[in-house]
């Protein structure tokens, strides 16, 4: 979100202020894309947005915060290289996010795979499709745990993750004539009720319905126990075992803000007031300290005395746009605006076609609700380029079927070169 308010600042005192991004990637993540990103729909580099491309005229440092001390307005950081570096501020925007909240659960560490960034997703693209590669040639019992995928979380994230890369993996089947789409076995783990509370009890069981026709398992009001080396254990008592666990279970605001000197609420969020500057629990203003999206705790104006913001994309992007107009209004002297933002609706996507939205009170499925998913997600990407390019895939797509080749071997690029000079070395 610091793309945003960064954007939003340079444009409207961009002559009277030396603006600094802070980022350990060189690139902000459109993460709403990333299901459609791991299963082929979209180019990967075409979800995230490059800082030093957008943020012309802005300083842009690629490391990682590592502590904010605002008695004495300073950031530290360290960059990829061990680099250490203090940074001074008139005035800090908090557009941390948050990270995945993991469990102590045996084995998770070791086994579990995030979906929260772009080099995530493309891994779980390649390990889904070169799991597929190695079942064809495996045996019965093999080729069941190869082809047996487990989602933890039946959130947006972990819905969206499930449905896209069910859709790819049923797609590249027709490659592998050893392989029936009966040999897939794809299960969401979730530890409530329903599915998609967000969208309410309607959507959330027609979800439910078009996964499980699917053939897909969802398990309600269930827990992942255990998976230590690949043997997944449920509270419902199944055990079974499984190549591929993803972890999309909820998120916690960033470790960052525990370790600094800025007050935080007991979920650990900063708290802020609908100005987006960050404040005391009594309301009284931290000066020189703004905050907007996931690590933020941002009153809900438009749902009455009490409520917060909800953690999600659309507030996220909205409050991040407000920030940067009320901080470049704060140095001129200008009245500041409150957030307030009434929910348009949600949309998701569950595969090529498919999709559930609700608009402005309006219930749709079907392709309906996926091509609603896909232009309102267009126009809220950053940037002119990444719109363009975000388009011209899915163009593409409608004349040709998706690219379904697994590049796993990126995440190990010395191997041949090392087994090259190994062998070398041997015959010496």
């Amino acid at each position: 979100m610091g793309l945003y308010s960064a954007l939003t600042v340079r444009a409207r005192a961009g002559a009277d202020v030396e603006i600094t991004v802070v980022d350990s990637r060189p690139y902000m993540t459109y993460q709403p894309f990333l299901p459609e990103a791991a299963a082929g729909s979209i180019e990967p580099r075409h979800v995230v947005v490059p800082l030093r491309r957008e943020l012309t005229g802005v300083r842009v440092i690629q490391a990682t915060a590592t502590g904010i001390d605002h008695a004495s307005r300073t950031v530290t950081a360290t960059t990829d290289w061990g680099e250490k570096l203090t940074l001074t501020y008139d005035h800090v925007v908090l557009a941390l996010g948050a990270i995945p909240r993991t469990l102590p659960i045996p084995g998770l560490a070791d086994w579990g795979l995030g979906f929260k960034w772009v080099e995530e997703a493309i891994h779980l693209r390649n390990t889904v499709l070169g799991r597929i590669a190695r079942a064809a040639t495996a045996d019965a019992a093999h080729r069941r745990r190869l082809l047996t995928f487990v989602f933890v979380g039946g959130g947006f994230a972990g819905i969206e993750a499930f449905a896209e890369t069910e859709n790819m993996a049923r797609a590249a089947l027709r490659y592998y004539p050893e392989l029936t789409p009966a040999d897939l076995r794809f299960v969401m783990v979730e530890a409530a009720t329903r599915i998609l509370p967000e969208m309410g009890d309607e959507m959330g069981g027609y979800t439910l319905e078009v996964l499980r026709r699917r053939g897909m398992e969802i398990d309600l009001a269930t827990r992942l126990v255990s998976c230590v080396d690949g043997h997944i254990v449920l509270s419902d008592g199944q055990e079974f075992e499984a190549d591929t666990l993803v972890w999309t279970a909820g998120v916690r605001p960033n470790p960052l803000l525990a370790a600094s000197d800025l007050p935080t609420g007991e979920r650990g969020h900063v708290l802020t007031l609908p100005t987006l500057q960050v404040a005391q629990a009594d309301g009284t203003v931290v000066p020189g300290v703004w905050a907007a999206g996931d690590c933020a705790q941002v009153p809900d104006l438009a749902a009455g005395a009490g409520a917060w913001c909800a953690p999600s994309a659309q507030h996220a992007v909205r409050q991040a746009r407000l920030l940067g107009r009320n901080l470049a209004a704060h140095l001129r002297g200008r009245p500041l605006r409150s957030y307030r933002h009434r929910n348009l609706g949600t949309v998701a996507s569950l595969g090529l076609h498919q999709g559930v939205a609700q608009v402005m009170g309006i219930k749709l499925r079907g392709w309906p609700a996926w091509f609603m998913h896909r232009t309102y997600h267009m126009a809220q990407i950053p940037s002119l380029n990444r719109k363009a390019r975000v388009v011209l895939d899915w163009t593409t797509a409608l004349f040709f079927r998706r690219d379904l080749v697994s590049m796993g071997r990126l995440h190990e690029p010395r191997r041949a070169f090392r087994e090259a000079a190994d062998g070398d070395a041997a015959r010496t």
